[in-house]
């Protein structure tokens, strides 16, 4: 047990953690929530030994050991990624060599009734037990089978660490971090840089893990799978709830509700008294009444109601110039890396106005067209080229990364930024909630939300009429999400996103573009459309390739087609199609009850207020029951397929 007594941190005059105290158990798996600079990652520093607190103090078990993944790692350079991940097995390397080394000197010692020679057999025998379950061989084959779960191909394990982007360092990393197996796993946004395969596979991974675990992230689905308590921090308070984070939404909302109906009795009961008292005072006959009264409003235990933090990002492109009619050309279009080929010969317009999202498994070319667009990479054949007058803005997986770390956050702005805005970078940046000295922190002690803040906050300071995004909600909380998307719902020029955040994506683009087999394939329609012509039950499915038509042809090959035009069958199919209609409409009504939904979400002045609760709260179990409802029309289409 690993006991947080009383931590209390203060950054000038802003209290980040306000005397806080829980305890992390052998095997927990806890989700550590709250707003983007609540504190959620300097208090894994304080855990991990890496920062030190105000006040306060960690109690550990003499044998604990901890493995920290945070946001700013860098790898040493001069080896491959194998090497690199096999040190993680440095601690067991100089085992063997220890064991070597006593051996020899067993075998030249004669000693063998003395003290010494006793000692270095049971030396012997502690070190053949710490090598009994990992060594030799068995090192490297674990130390391959993490990195491949991360992503990692075999071709890659030769290759230097410094080849790879920040994002893939990471990967490194956390490998390390895995194969090490310490007591408590400290992960700060480990999903951040890991597509859905490795995503799934760290689920995996974490589920059965024989350590505790605390991790930060906002992906809730990933939080849903691995965690099983959640520890929020809000305004530097702790709030402990044992559950994962979707029914910790839930419980939230209740606490919250049940609080405020207590406080407002409460404060219903002390006016009433106070009245009686005032009414009471001035008589002699009733004065020791009223004093009464007054010691019993003096002894009572006021309920205090939490003062909910509603500061937010206010977020708003410039009015886009006009482009030309066709903003991105791309004709006969091949992409090679080596003899494997990405994209092969393809043709692709992009017209002013348009929103378009890229959908498509991992590594079937998404990123690599939008480089392409974007002019970091070049095709191996054809052209790719942006239209007339067109004003690019592109964030990138990577973009709050490229950041540079050793100057601060005005500095920042003004290195991005035309001379006639330099007046405004503070209000633009209060905009991002970078207020007061906060605008003179450098980069390097920023957040990772708190970065990705600031690079959004650098893209608006040019006008853009063609915006490229990719995996733009990495380091967002939930509000922020909200916030760049209705930002984005506003932007009046062409946009081109890729997400795995189906949320997010809902509504906002009118056109999908899947990559598959080096190809390109287009649907005229918003992001609900795609997944429903394709079959896919979730954007999961779309990147893993997993969608109910490839699952309805291998059932093909078993089953034969029934004959339709039996007249058992013709009422079968009757039955099907009205279940496809009623679930179509079921469908159509949730989508409506969200959209209403996520417009109260939306208000400012509702934030954190019981209306604001109770919607969020119906959010979320709308979504569960719209995931079901899909289910039910994809099974009903597939059980049609059959007949037709």
């Amino acid at each position: 047990m690993i006991n947080i007594n009383n931590i209390y941190v203060q950054y000038g005059d802003r209290r980040v953690l306000d005397r806080v105290s829980f305890t992390i158990q052998e095997k927990d798996r806890i989700g550590l929530t709250g707003r983007n600079g609540a504190g959620k990652s300097t208090l894994l520093k304080i855990i991990s030994g890496q920062s030190t607190p105000t006040e306060g103090n960690i109690a550990y078990p003499s044998n604990t050991t901890i493995g920290f993944l945070h946001q700013d790692m860098f790898l040493p350079k001069g080896k491959t990624v194998l090497e690199e991940a096999m040190s993680a097995f440095d601690e067991v390397l100089q085992a063997e060599n220890r064991l070597a080394e006593v051996e020899l000197e067993l075998s030249e010692r004669t000693d063998y009734e003395s003290d010494a020679y006793m000692d270095l057999i049971h030396e012997m025998t502690e070190l053949n037990d710490k090598l009994a379950d990992i060594g030799g061989d068995a090192m490297r084959v674990e130390c391959e089978k993490i990195l491949m779960g991360l992503g990692f191909k075999v071709t890659d394990f030769a290759r230097q660490t410094t080849e790879f982007s920040g994002g893939w360092q990471m990967r490194i990393e956390l490998a390390k971090m895995l194969l090490k197996r310490p007591k408590l796993l400290l992960l700060d946004e480990p999903t951040n840089h890991l597509d859905i395969e490795s995503i799934i596979w760290l689920e995996n991974f974490l589920q059965p893990y024989e350590g505790a675990v605390v991790v930060i992230s906002h992906d809730k689905t990933f939080l849903d799978n691995v965690t099983k308590r959640t520890v929020e921090i809000e305004l530097g308070k702790v709030h402990d709830y044992k559950a994962n984070y979707s029914r910790y939404l839930e419980l939230r909302s209740e606490r919250q509700a049940q609080l405020q109906s207590s406080f407002d009795s409460q404060q219903k009961e002390i006016a009433r008294k106070e009245a009686l008292v005032d009414k009471f005072r001035a008589k002699a006959s009733k004065a020791k009444m009223a004093q009464s009264l007054i010691k019993e409003l003096d002894r009572m235990e006021r309920i205090e109601m939490e003062t909910t933090d509603s500061s937010r990002m206010r977020f708003e492109f410039q009015p886009s110039p006009r482009s030309g009619e066709v903003s991105v050309n791309v004709k006969d279009m091949t992409k090679k890396y080596g003899e494997s080929t990405i994209l092969d010969n393809i043709d692709f317009q992009v017209i002013r106005g348009e929103r378009i999202a890229f959908m498509g498994k991992n590594g079937e070319g998404k990123s690599t067209l939008i480089k392409l667009i974007v002019g970091d990479i070049q095709p191996s054949n054809g052209i790719v080229e942006l239209g007339h007058n067109v004003f690019l803005g592109y964030y990138a997986q990577n973009q709050a990364e490229a950041l540079d770390p050793k100057i601060t956050v005005l500095e920042t702005m003004e290195k991005n930024s035309p001379f006639e805005l330099r007046p405004k970078l503070r209000n633009i940046l209060g905009s991002f909630l970078f207020r007061g000295e906060d605008v003179d922190k450098k980069v390097s002690v920023l957040s990772g939300g708190e970065r990705a803040r600031l690079a959004m906050a650098c893209m608006l300071l040019h006008p853009i009429n063609l915006l490229v995004m990719d995996e733009p909600t990495n380091h967002l909380d939930m509000l922020s999400k909200a916030i760049l998307k209705q930002a984005l719902f506003d932007y009046d020029g062409t946009l081109i996103v890729v997400s795995h955040d189906r949320d997010f994506l809902d509504g906002m683009t009118d056109k999908v573009i899947e990559f598959a087999n080096r190809k390109l394939v287009t649907y005229l329609g918003d992001l609900q459309y795609f997944l429903e012509k394709r079959q896919y039950g979730s954007l999961r499915d779309v990147s893993l390739g997993k969608s109910a038509l490839n699952n309805m042809l291998v059932n093909k090959e078993h089953h034969a087609k029934p004959d339709s035009n039996s007249d058992e069958n013709q009422e079968q199919v009757k039955r099907i199609r009205k279940n496809i209609q009623n679930a179509e409409k079921k469908i159509k009504r949730i989508e409506e009850e969200q959209s209403k939904l996520e417009i109260i979400m939306g208000i400012t002045e509702k934030f954190g207020t019981a209306e604001y609760n109770k919607a969020l709260k119906d959010y979320e179990s709308n979504k569960k029951e719209l995931e079901l409802a899909m289910e039910e029309w994809e099974e009903a289409e597939t059980e049609l397929e059959r007949f037709l």
